[in-house]
């Protein structure tokens, strides 16, 4: 919360322990479809204090004028907030088999973490674990990220589960599961937006630490699904630019979604 704030002098925030930056649970990490330089740093100004990671998303890194993309990666590290390319990006690297030099270019306009995901395109186990391997030899930090954006391309679970214990053996900071940008019909969602039945109770046994995850959950109530049983420290993902400070409200019960049951807990001791 912003210490600078009056209201908090008068108003308890009613779900407390919400972790501060710079914080390793209670992760938030914000998809940007193609903001501008000063869209950012409005972005920024309002909500950077609970924005840990600005995914660019999918290839867009290549569409922007490379000035405008370095002064974006900067002022990003200047809020204290990782930018990241897209893990479709680095896909297409390994699968034109130029891995090596993404990196390199990577490093060079200032990224500083890497997503490392097969959600398009399939490669074997040993090209990820070396893919992780390089990025985090040339000094990156590494998300992985597991799961389809195709459902006709899903693998069984079991395959998922193996790959999480594997990524984060290999020295993974954290894994992705995969929601898309839509959060419906894609990686452990189905198309209502809910998760599959027993899925996510498999894939959080498998990771062992539920901080050790972060949950691609764009829409309001996969956020508040996950907030009501992990709680407001919970690692979210693909959260739209507009819907950052909606969030961070929502985590802390600053909403009537998750107000409404700490107001019932007290009505019951009362």
């Amino acid at each position: 919360m912003g210490s600078d704030n009056i209201w908090l002098e008068v108003i308890d925030i009613p779900l407390g322990g919400r972790s501060k930056k710079p914080r390793d649970h209670g992760l938030t990490m914000i998809i940007d479809k193609g903001l501008g330089l000063h869209e950012t740093k409005d972005l920024f100004d309002v909500a950077g204090e609970y924005i840990d990671f600005l995914k660019l998303g999918f290839g867009t890194s290549a569409l922007y004028k490379q000035d405008l993309l370095e002064e974006k990666i900067k002022l990003a590290k200047q809020f204290g907030i990782e930018a990241y390319p897209g893990g479709t990006f680095l896909e297409i690297a390994i699968m034109q088999n130029k891995l090596k030099e993404f990196l390199k270019v990577a490093g060079k306009i200032g990224y500083s973490t890497i997503e490392v995901s097969d959600g398009t395109i399939n490669f074997s186990q040993e090209v990820r674990e070396r893919a992780i391997s390089m990025a985090l030899d040339a000094g990156f930090k590494v998300l992985t990220e597991v799961g389809k954006k195709n459902m006709q391309d899903k693998e069984k679970i079991g395959h998922y589960l193996k790959q999480i214990k594997r990524d984060l053996d290999c020295g993974a900071y954290r894994v992705i599961i995969e929601g898309r940008e839509s959060g419906k019909g894609a990686g452990f969602y189905d198309d209502r937006g809910q998760f599959i039945e027993d899925e996510s109770d498999q894939i959080l046994a498998a990771a062992g630490d539920p901080r050790l995850l972060i949950w691609e959950a764009p829409l309001k109530q996969q956020q508040q699904d996950l907030i009501s049983r992990f709680g407001p420290n919970v690692n979210l993902g693909n959260i739209s630019v507009n819907e950052a400070l909606a969030l961070e409200a929502l985590r802390v019960g600053l909403r009537g979604d998750t107000l409404r049951p700490v107001y019932l807990k007290d009505c019951i001791y009362k």
